[in-house]
């Protein structure tokens, strides 16, 4: 299993959203390198959903329920798209401002690109904001 970060603006598409619906395509990736990471997911990846702009802090966990596909929203095709199903929401959100102040997760690739809307997660990163957290 893999660990990734995948992020929205709240305006949106906020975790409520998700919450409501369930499961999910994630759509609308344009940036090729994002949409290399969705074309690397697997099902079962674990991914945390993160809110950019208004918050810019991890708020949840989703899972790739279905591995990539042609984005049905990209009339020349191609891009591609996902689907994610919640998971859990965190007990406590993580900032950005957290993240930075943390030194395990210094190497952690939202500190750099934090508009890149799929990035992976190592798992030594995933565990520590896990633990940070509380959950």
């Amino acid at each position: 299993m893999a660990f990734w970060l995948i992020n929205s603006e709240p305006a949106t598409w906020s975790w409520v959203h998700q919450v409501n619906k369930g499961t999910e395509v994630w759509d609308g990736v344009r940036n090729y390198q994002a949409a290399n990471n969705l074309k690397a997911m697997k099902l079962g990846d674990q991914c945390f959903f993160y809110h950019s702009n208004v918050g810019k802090e991890i708020v949840g966990i989703v899972e790739v329920a279905k591995e990539s596909y042609t984005d049905p929203t990209d009339p020349k095709a191609r891009f591609v798209a996902v689907d994610v199903k919640t998971v859990k929401a965190l007990k406590k959100a993580i900032t950005l401002k957290a993240i930075k102040k943390t030194d395990a997760l210094q190497g952690i690739a939202l500190i750099k690109q934090s508009r890149l809307s799929v990035m992976p997660i190592s798992e030594q990163h995933w565990n520590e904001i896990i633990r940070m957290s509380s959950l």
